[in-house]
């Protein structure tokens, strides 16, 4: 008995940390969903790693600097920049065009934004441009990635507390309780807060899209694009940091009238394809 007290002990310990992780973190109100998460940095860090992440990707590509494209990008960025509000106040704001296949685009912390010239064709339209960059620029400023520093350290601390309590077992059976662990820790928690994580940065692009003068509606369009485009290599939901595109696509046709409230109050919703 007393020896599978004595396992308890690491579980305990992992425990009170889990405690004072969650009690001491820094706590981040989304202004536009609401939702209140924890956060593993603070804003100075996100903004180094962006920086340093950004000027890694520009020294290993081929950048376009100009040119009909870089002045749609440029544009499209400007007019949603101007939206985002208090969440990207303190970003230093540049957007880069890298000549590549890649159906992509990203933002990361401190709004460090690039554009992989493979995914123009599918956007097709500067509001199909920027419901891609708004999503991108959601993630930044919801600050997705600290809010993924602080799970990770949360399932580590975890995980750690688990192993310890079972240092006495066999390592046959030790290999197969952390196996099963870890895949549901990986199917439990982190790919479901990814999933959250592309869901809120869909809803809060949303609204940036239609603030800035851009139908909504687009952002559908846009997705049942891509749907059409990844048939047959998207992998199952369940095992996919990103929601499916049927799935989004839905989620997206709920959040449409709120956008068109957004949309509606725009200066720039009569000219949304001007440049």
């Amino acid at each position: 008995m007393r020896r599978y007290l004595f396992r308890l002990i690491p579980v305990a310990i992992a425990a009170i940390v889990l405690l004072y992780q969650f009690a001491s973190s820094e706590r981040f109100t989304n202004p536009e969903t609401g939702r209140v998460a924890h956060v593993g940095l603070s804003l100075e860090q996100e903004s180094a790693l962006g920086l340093q992440g950004y000027q890694q990707v520009l020294g290993q590509s081929e950048v376009v600097k100009s040119g009909p494209q870089v002045d749609q990008v440029v544009r499209v960025a400007k007019r949603l920049v101007a939206v985002v509000g208090d969440a990207g106040k303190s970003f230093d704001w540049e957007v880069s065009v890298i000549k590549s296949d890649q159906q992509n685009a990203f933002c990361l912390p401190g709004g460090k934004i690039c554009v992989y010239t493979g995914i123009l064709p599918l956007t097709e339209s500067d509001a199909g441009l920027a419901t891609v960059l708004g999503h991108e620029m959601a993630h930044a400023t919801s600050r997705h990635g600290a809010q993924r520093v602080f799970e990770q350290n949360a399932m580590q601390t975890a995980m750690m507390g688990v192993q310890g309590s079972i240092g006495g077992m066999d390592y046959q059976h030790q290999q197969m309780l952390m196996g099963l662990l870890g895949a549901g820790a990986q199917y439990g928690v982190a790919l479901p807060f990814s999933r959250k994580h592309e869901s809120e940065a869909d809803h809060v692009g949303l609204i940036y899209m239609a603030r800035a003068g851009y139908d909504p509606h687009e952002a559908v369009e846009f997705w049942k694009r891509m749907e059409k485009a990844s048939v047959g290599h998207q992998p199952s939901e369940f095992a996919s940091d990103h929601p499916s595109h049927e799935n989004r696509v839905a989620a997206l046709e709920e959040l449409l009238p709120k956008a068109m409230e957004e949309y509606a109050k725009s200066p720039h919703h009569d000219q949304a394809e001007a440049p």
